[in-house]
């Protein structure tokens, strides 16, 4: 405890309440300072110990997720994003955020902020970004709201990325009722450093200088991080200083400059952006994890709005902002590189030996806290959530496929028609338009159609595949077996573009972890999750919880443990695609097929069956799956690779058709077991749609026969589409409908 009582009126309890502290936290900070907080200690602490910043309601359960493998380089927890080794040198680093709740209020600054988060975690280790992915759900697409969400948070993503100079190559859109008062942000960014290059979020050496660069500090982002841990409601609009606003100009400027002192000068000890909790939670978090602490002057901040207190500057998350620590005596150094990208900066601190942050105003102590109690790990509080099988369980269990009438084969063409033209399954040409996938990349492939966005290394022979994933119906249904089958649809996407999978990052987005119910949905749905990460030995290297995604006891999100994964592609490993090559190849079918329409688009929308169970899934039959599919990319025996996925097996077939403008013709003899609907529109998982050449299928056969069902099914065509019998007309009027239907409906 420090002798010295820091100025402030003394904070009461009713305050940390109004902060979104419990009373229990509250006497658990006075027991920690050994006297009650200050005002600004207060708030401190109500930031650094919101779910967003502390994961005191999650950490129990994060911890149980694999962490180990051979490729890593940082275990989850351990820095601002995940590390891989990819061989030559180089290290892959990435990871996944989300940003709902400000989304929410404003769409456009919500993502694009996210965007600028997101890869200032990324550049702030010493990597230069290569691509950004993002994850994106909405409410009804009828509502305007929803509309003016979806235009504002892709005009934001866009406008960020674009002008920031990093491509967006990858990602999804669903469209669920759920999502309408909570729209989910999720958003990914990757790229490449040198191993042993890298920086951590360190603060070491007694006396060295620490500087804040980048944007000036204003009054935005006040609490944001709180506000990210509360549900949203109809008062949330009153929280809109809580939004923070992003220049992707900045962004660049200090992107250039972090890294040029990293890869030009030996100046640089640590180094940590600015992001939830702004410079509370770089200067707390650099401190607690050396042990070491930091005096901060707060009124040597570069300020952008006069009359600031001390509780703004801490807590204000104005955006493109960096702490860098420095070794004392290379302030010159430094400061030459700031001043070459026209940097706003300034030394705000220096390293003490206290293992406490002290933040001073105008020559006064005005804040002194431990630093190791503000922060994951250390003092903050960890919670084991009560949790409760939900209650709609028992209308998922009553559900009867014979009660549902199967689809007859007139009605099968407009049912497929109706699905192509669903926003969950249609193009999402009108979103991506707005993407520039090119900017600032050299020879990167990410524009052929395949399951996975694939993009060169430069200056290497090698690729890196990624992609975003998660089906939140499946999740909703069984939380276990949805969390196991969005960590291995993220790795099907991967094995069909010819990649091996490496590693994951995780998006984990949830109603109210106070809800006995949402938690239940959150503790399997983390079981799932590392059950399959085994299995791939794709380990976790970090992520990001949201929880508070719902509006009301009854009203929270579908659980959205969103997938963020990786994997490699070498000199000798084909980049795979989606779509049909050539006239008379064959189509086969790798997998199981299944009489069940469980959770399936068609069911949930074309038959308005809300509850249902989970599809098919069997763990060990996806791995010997892809496997399979891998050796035969490797062998050179397979033409297109695209997985089955919404939509079900028709679905597959059309996207893998409408590229190339080809037709096909069924005729699968599994099909006389199943009902039409399931054989068409059923997503049982653990399924690909592959296509080969004919001279290759004998040996295909052989390979793949040793491991896992498979069923040539029919061949590719040059018109038309005929499926065991049935006509269901041209390619191009599903093409039309695919293709136009979002922008039709977002009109």
């Amino acid at each position: 405890m420090s002798d010295i009582q820091p100025i402030g009126i003394l904070a009461t309890v009713e305050q940390a309440k109004q902060l979104g502290l419990r009373e229990e936290e509250f006497e658990k900070i006075k027991v920690i300072l050994g006297r009650t907080p200050n005002f600004t200690e207060l708030s401190i602490y109500s930031v650094m110990w919101s779910e967003h910043c502390s994961y005191k309601n999650s950490i129990v359960w994060l911890k149980t997720l694999p962490k180990e493998g051979d490729k890593m380089l940082a275990k989850a927890g351990e820095e601002n994003a995940g590390l891989i080794d990819i061989g030559d040198g180089l290290a892959c680093c990435f990871k996944i955020e989300s940003h709902n709740h400000p989304s929410a209020i404003e769409p456009y600054q919500g993502a694009a902020t996210g965007v600028g988060g997101i890869n200032r975690d990324i550049f702030s280790m010493g990597a230069r970004p290569i691509a950004q992915l993002n994850s994106l759900r909405f409410g009804n697409i009828e509502n305007e709201r929803t509309k003016w969400l979806v235009r504002g948070v892709v005009k934001g993503i866009g406008n960020y990325g674009n002008a920031f100079g990093i491509p967006t190559v990858g990602g999804e859109v669903y469209f669920d009722d759920c999502y309408q008062i909570n729209p989910l942000v999720n958003a990914m960014s990757v790229g490449i450093a040198k191993v042993g290059k890298t920086v951590s979020a360190i603060s070491e050496g007694l006396g060295n200088p620490v500087y804040i660069f980048g944007s000036a500090t204003g009054k935005d982002g006040i609490h944001g991080a709180a506000f990210a841990s509360k549900d949203i409601t109809e008062d949330s609009a009153k929280d809109l200083p809580s939004v923070q606003v992003g220049d992707p100009f900045w962004e660049k400027l200090i992107l250039e400059a972090s890294l040029e002192l990293l890869e030009q000068t030996d100046a640089v000890v640590g180094m940590q952006d600015m992001g939830a909790a702004g410079i509370t939670c770089s200067t707390s978090e650099m401190s607690a994890k050396s042990k070491t602490g930091m005096k901060v002057w707060l009124d040597k901040v570069p300020m952008r709005q006069e009359g600031m207190k001390d509780w703004e500057i801490l807590l204000s998350e104005s955006q493109e902002r960096m702490l860098v620590i420095v070794k004392k005596g290379h302030e010159a150094e430094v400061e030459k590189i700031f001043a070459k990208w026209d940097l706003t900066y300034a030394i705000i601190g220096e390293v003490t030996d206290t293992e406490r942050v002290q933040y001073y105003m105008n020559g006064e102590l005005r804040a002194d806290i431990p630093g190791e109690s503000l922060v994951l790990g250390g003092g903050a509080p960890v919670y084991h959530r009560e949790y409760t099988e939900p209650k709609y369980f028992q209308e998922i269990a009553k559900f009867n496929l014979n009660q549902v009438a199967d689809c007859t084969p007139e009605e099968a063409p407009a049912i497929a028609k109706y699905l192509m033209g669903h926003p969950n399954i249609a193009s999402k040409r009108w979103v991506y338009n707005q993407y520039d996938s090119m900017v600032g990349t050299i020879n990167q492939t990410t524009n052929a159609p395949s399951d996975a966005a694939v993009v060169k290394v430069k200056g290497t022979d090698k690729s890196i595949a990624m992609t975003v994933d998660c089906n939140s119906r499946f999740v909703y249904a069984d939380p276990f077996v949805g969390g196991m089958i969005a960590v291995s649809e993220a790795a099907r996407n991967l094995v069909c573009s010819g990649a091996e999978p490496a590693a994951i990052t995780n998006c984990l987005n949830f109603g109210n972890p106070y809800n006995p119910e949402v938690y239940y949905q959150f503790v399997y749905a983390i079981k799932g999750l590392g059950e399959a990460c085994k299995k791939f030995d794709t380990p976790v290297t970090g992520g990001n919880v949201s929880f508070y995604n719902q509006s009301s006891d009854e009203n929270a999100v579908f659980p959205t443990p969103t997938i963020g994964m990786v994997g490699l592609l070498g000199s000798n490993q084909k980049h795979m695609t989606l779509n049909f090559k050539n006239e008379g190849d064959a189509i086969y079918l790798l997998g199981h097929s299944k009489n069940d329409i469980g959770c399936s688009h068609y069911l949930a929308h074309y038959r308005k069956v809300a509850q249902s169970p989970a599809p098919y899934f069997n763990l060990d039959e996806e791995h010997k799956l892809h496997r399979a599919v891998l050796a035969g990319i490797g062998a050179g025996l397979i033409e297109s690779a695209h997985d089955i996925s919404e939509g079900g097996l028709l679905t597959c077939l059309l996207e893998s058709a409408m590229p190339g403008k080809f037709g096909f013709t069924i005729n699968a003899q599994s099909a006389a077991a199943l009902r039409l609907d399931a054989f068409l529109f059923g997503e049982a998982q653990g399924r690909v749609v592959v296509s080969v050449k004919k001279d290759k299928q004998a040996e295909f056969e052989k390979l793949v026969s040793q491991t896992i069902p498979f069923e040539k099914i029919g061949e590719v065509s040059n018109s038309g589409i005929v499926v065991n019998g049935l006509d269901f007309g041209s390619i191009s009027s599903y093409q039309t409908i695919f293709e136009n239907s979002l922008e039709e409906q977002l009109s």
